[in-house]
């Protein structure tokens, strides 16, 4: 482990930026879905930077194409997990490959999960119960909320029974009580991958929500990779949403970050600490604010913005750092509804001292990120085919 290529990974996932629908996209209802693909197609959009790494080079793309010699090396990866959201793809990566599916509900809870959540937490009701935006479901619902007491449920494309209360009708440790007695009755046919606590504040017309947002995540298996960095010393430096994803298994240090510009300067501040291990960063905006939202323009954008940050990001990175870039599904904001697309991840691997221009081709899950990043640390993850020999062999010879 001391001799290890890099003495750090860090994994950006571009939430919901998939690169093309995958072969069975039609069994999801997501035939001929390309988040980037449609994004690029949209209007000229400028990502020299990601261009310069081989983002082109993954496959055509209107105005950003394959370049001669990159100086990153680049691929992409298949879901092979049955699913197609967050906790999925997240959980793939780290080494977990599910054979089902979490559950979604597009049309809401069966009434009789919702007479249980009522019965077990004494609520006088609830009101919801449909797939929502949550800052306009409690701009909707929020008066007829604090008017009644009753806790406002949704869900979303994710797998998720969001909980969103006023802070001064249901305290947060009453909130955090519900939520508590929810993840309890969610189990087995219904165990939705998060329970999630929804705090808001303010008077009618100007509510907002607080950062007091708590997740309460089925726990993955312990056979993953942030547990196995963490037993053997390395540090787990978790940014944004990941530590929730994982239930904070194998987390040693964990980051807030609520949107992508935090995501970023947290992970530059990352870089710049004196770490050894990985350094795990989710930029939530493109699913949660532009894909979910059929937002294009506002997709193109967020991408433009990281490209333009990438300078900042490799400016912090030391001669023996690597930085993966890929996303965990897709959100094309061109396809019908609103729920995420069952695509490809993009694949971009970067490191100063590493090998660049290198083809990895289709890889058959993001189960090899993971393996890739346990094998440069000399460990063994099970699910997955490492890439490392492919981006050191000209440093390693």
């Amino acid at each position: 482990m001391e001799n290890s290529p890099f003495n750090r990974i860090t994994l950006i996932v571009l939430d919901g930026a998939g690169i093309g629908a995958m072969p069975d996209a039609p069994e999801w209802g997501d035939a001929g879905s390309d988040t980037f693909g449609h994004i690029c197609e949209s209007r000229e959009v400028q990502l020299p930077n990601l261009q310069s790494l081989g983002l082109g080079n993954i496959r055509a793309l209107a105005g950003v194409g394959a370049i001669e010699n990159p100086r990153g090396d680049y691929g992409k990866c298949a879901l092979r997990s049955n699913g197609k959201d967050t906790t999925t793809g997240h959980w793939e990566m780290a080494g977990i490959i599910l054979e089902r599916a979490f559950p979604t509900y597009p049309h809401g809870f069966p009434q009789s999960i919702i007479d249980q959540f009522i019965a077990r937490t004494h609520v006088p009701g609830i009101l919801g119960n449909i797939p929502a935006s949550g800052t306009e479901i409690i701009k909707d619902l929020g008066a007829e909320h604090v008017r009644t007491a009753k806790p406002i449920v949704y869900t979303s494309a994710d797998s998720v029974f969001q909980i969103a209360a006023h802070e001064e009708v249901i305290p947060l440790e009453r909130l955090y009580k519900i939520c508590e007695a929810a993840r309890d009755i969610l189990r087995g046919e219904h165990e939705v991958g998060r329970v999630i606590a929804r705090p808001f504040l303010g008077p009618p017309g100007a509510f907002y929500r607080t950062e007091n947002r708590h997740d309460y995540a089925v726990p993955p298996p312990r056979e993953n990779l942030l547990p196995l960095l963490q037993s053997h010393g390395l540090d787990v430096v978790c940014i944004g949403k990941i530590a929730s994803i994982y239930d904070s298994t194998g987390v040693t240090q964990d980051l807030t970050a609520k949107n992508n510009e935090q995501s970023i300067d947290q992970t530059i501040r990352a870089l710049r600490d004196d770490t050894r291990g990985l350094i795990f960063s989710n930029l939530v905006d493109f699913d949660m604010l532009y894909g979910h939202r059929r937002d294009t323009e506002g997709y193109a954008r967020a991408l433009e913005h990281f490209d333009a940050r990438w300078t900042e990001i490799e400016a912090a990175m030391s001669d023996d750092d690597l930085v993966i870039i890929t996303a965990d599904h897709g959100n094309d904001p061109t396809y019908p509804g609103t729920d995420h697309t069952r695509e490809y991840a993009p694949l971009i691997v970067f490191g100063k001292s590493a090998r660049g221009g290198v083809n990895l081709g289709t890889r058959g899950s993001l189960s090899d990120i993971g393996k890739t990043i346990a094998e440069n640390f000399g460990l063994n993850l099970p699910a997955g085919e490492s890439f490392l020999k492919e981006i050191t062999a000209a440093v390693l010879s």
